[in-house]
């Protein structure tokens, strides 16, 4: 299904790239018999079960009713509800099946160790495998990714790596580097890698893929999902294809990440996205993109007010990469003409349970401007809510090169009496921020020396927001932000000499406006109220 079974000679402590090409040789066999692989025929769901794990697979298939009605969908459109998993994915499919088939091969022994690194579904289905079977179990995961993730894998019994957002896939401080070295390092310990293992594909090949056919007398028209490592889409799509061989298979991608075809869909402004789960900045062993016939590019505003929908309209405790597949089946079945009799199928691939803080939440939504304006309700006695933030009387804040140090940034802001300051390049555009607390946080732990320059403790996951935005909407971010930093366009022309004639272009860069505080707020509220007070 991907790179080939591995063998008892080259278990998994053999770290390979990601990314590497498949070398798989899948054909349509002609027999089950002639296929490399160990396959496990689908069994049906036991009335009583000797531990939790045999409760992963067998998801029911639900149909969609209102949204479809509001949206004119002709076909019959089915959610296969993978949140109904024991650890609440569709990645407990592959947690459970990778170690099994490692175990199967003797790679797998009492008292050994697993390391994934993971956006945290994979990491849960295989800390829930580690529980229920005694191994010790460690998650590398992007900082990104959501408390709840990692309160359940502690509560699993995982040991927690957090690695930074924005490193690529093959630096050594993303989440794949740090579990390569903690794999070098440990003894008896294996990365079992859902990126190249035949596991992934083939967990839904036997399983996913299977089922869905035999729920639906297979007769599918189309199947809608979203794609992280591909092996769900892998699986499932081979496994449709052998029998349905005129079923669309459509994959889904957020805007800001690589894995779709042609090349062109990928680009975009977007450089990172919420969803979780879902797209990354290489293309897995395991995905075969062969087998989509459409990829659609989705946006983070569209992906969760539809996963709102699914949970207040359907009823399905979904997560967030659910909407984007929902998003895109809905635009898919009218871009291919599915009619009445015709079925699609939308793979649901988590709960909304590790979402309770993300988009589940208004705050977190309206500090994104996810909500729909008829949703920011101003309190009572608010005129200043819809006001924008250019009303504020910010100053223009102080700000540093990359390479001024560490000590004369702390002196600069203790003279000035500021917290925080942006780093901006010698042309004026903005590469990060830092702030006091950070800085001192790291001199003290001698990560860093107060002579070495500011850009060693500069760091990128900020709030900045365009000076058009709401005074309610920046009260909001600022209920979990200590300041937010106010930007907006300044267009700019820029000329290049051809010999004699020359061509000039416009373009645009984001220049600080200033940054605004809890204290700049309420400033400015109080100064409200007592002049209206005062008429």
């Amino acid at each position: 299904m991907s790179s080939g079974c591995p063998t008892a000679e080259s278990p998994f402590r053999k770290w390979k790239r990601p990314d590497r090409p498949s070398t798989c040789t899948y054909q349509e066999a002609k027999s089950m018999k002639e296929s490399p692989h160990r396959h496990v025929p689908l069994a049906p769901r036991p009335k009583l079960m000797s531990t939790v794990l045999e409760n992963i697979g067998n998801t029911p298939l639900v149909q969609i009713n209102r949204i479809a009605q509001k949206e004119g969908i002709k076909c019959r459109l089915f959610a296969k509800c993978e949140f109904f998993n024991a650890g609440g994915s569709v990645k407990d499919r592959i947690g459970l099946r990778m170690v099994e088939d490692a175990e199967a091969q003797g790679i797998l022994k009492p008292g050994d160790v697993l390391i994934e690194p993971t956006s945290g579904n994979t990491g849960i289905g295989l800390a829930l495998a580690a529980a229920v079977k005694g191994y010790r179990c460690i998650i590398v995961m992007p900082e990104k990714m959501s408390m709840e993730k990692v309160d359940v894998l502690r509560a699993l019994g995982a040991e927690i790596v957090r690695t930074p957002t924005s490193a690529a896939f093959d630096s050594p401080e993303s989440h794949i580097g740090v579990a390569k070295r903690l794999m070098e390092e440990i003894p008896n310990s294996h990365i079992l890698d859902q990126y190249s293992n035949p596991s992934n594909p083939l967990a839904h090949f036997d399983g996913t893929g299977e089922e869905i056919l035999q729920s639906l007398d297979d007769k599918v028209d189309m199947v809608v999902m979203g794609t992280g490592t591909g092996g769900t889409l892998t699986g499932i799509a081979r496994k449709i294809k052998s029998r349905c061989p005129n079923c669309k298979i459509i994959g889904v991608d957020p805007e800001g990440s690589i894995l779709a075809e042609p090349e062109d869909l990928n680009k975009t402004d977007v450089t990172s996205y919420e969803v979780e789960g879902t797209g990354y900045d290489f293309i897995p062993t395991v995905c075969d993109r062969v087998l989509v016939d459409k990829w659609y590019k989705t946006r983070d505003k569209e992906t969760f007010k539809m996963s709102r929908r699914l949970i207040r309209e359907e009823g399905l405790l979904c997560g967030g990469s659910s909407g984007a597949s929902m998003h895109t089946a809905i635009t898919a079945i009218k871009e291919f003409g599915l009619k009445e009799g015709q079925s699609c199928v939308v793979i649901l691939a988590d709960s909304v349970r590790n979402y309770m803080t993300k988009f589940l939440s208004d705050d977190w939504m309206s500090q994104r401007d996810f909500l729909e304006s008829e949703k920011k309700v101003s309190p009572p006695d608010g005129k200043w809510w819809d006001m924008n933030v250019s009303a504020l009387a910010l100053r223009a804040p102080l700000t540093v090169t990359p390479t001024v140090t560490i000590q004369d940034t702390l002196d600069l802001l203790n003279k000035e009496g500021f917290d925080q300051v942006p780093v901006v390049s010698d042309t004026g555009e903005i590469m990060g921020m830092v702030t006091v607390g950070n800085m001192m946080a790291q001199v003290v732990k001698a990560k860093v020396k107060p002579a070495e320059p500011i850009s060693r403790v500069m760091y990128k996951q900020f709030k900045k927001v365009k000076m058009d935005i709401s005074l309610g909407q920046l009260s909001r971010m600022l209920d979990t932000d200590h300041f937010v930093l106010v930007v907006h366009d300044q267009r700019q022309c820029t000329y290049q000499s051809l010999g004699d004639e020359g061509t000039s272009k416009m373009s645009k860069k984001q220049m600080i406006f200033g940054i605004a505080t809890r204290i700049d707020l309420l400033n400015f509220i109080t100064k409200q109220q007592t002049q209206d007070n005062e008429i």
